[in-house]
């Protein structure tokens, strides 16, 4: 964290930008607000979008969720951010588990109902799918992270997929 402040100091600061900078950048979020916001104040989620863009930021949003939101500190896990490589081994990790229990998953779900005895294998199976998806949600964040750098571009991505 920043000295003096929170997380949306620190971004701000890794930006190179003053608040009256931010500000101008920002356009309709006053210097003022931004300094409250740092100081504590809670912002709006619109406020930390675009906080997110001009400051190349994107794990704001996820930040805000996860912190600030009633809603999704109950739903949204917090996404932490990694290199591709981490990201890459992570997901290969668990998918390689997953692999070895299809299997046994397939045997509980069949008949449609989960017995006490199956609990614990479907419960184990059920964290694995969660990091997965955690994975998943790490990989978009490097992605969102790269395209607001502008090592990447939305388009290419589209274009690439759309082609492969």
């Amino acid at each position: 964290m920043a000295k003096d402040g929170n997380i949306y100091r620190k971004c701000r600061d890794d930006a190179g930008l003053t608040r009256d900078k931010a500000s101008e950048l920002l356009e309709w979020i006053s210097a003022d607000r931004i300094d409250r916001i740092e100081r504590g104040t809670a912002p709006h989620p619109d406020e930390v979008l675009q906080m997110a863009h001009c400051y190349k930021r994107p794990e704001l949003c996820n930040y805000y969720c996860t912190h600030e939101c009633r809603i999704g500190q109950e739903l949204i896990p917090e996404v932490r951010v990694k290199d591709l490589a981490n990201i890459v081994l992570e997901m290969l990790s668990t998918l390689n588990t997953l692999d070895k229990e299809k299997n046994r998953l397939i045997e509980i779900t069949a008949d449609g109902t989960i017995t006490e005895d199956e609990y614990h294998d479907f419960a184990l199976i059920q964290q694995r799918l969660e990091d997965i998806s955690m994975s998943v949600d790490s990989l978009k964040l490097w992605v969102r992270t790269r395209i607001a750098e502008g090592e990447m571009t939305k388009d290419a991505l589209k274009t690439a997929g759309q082609n492969g």
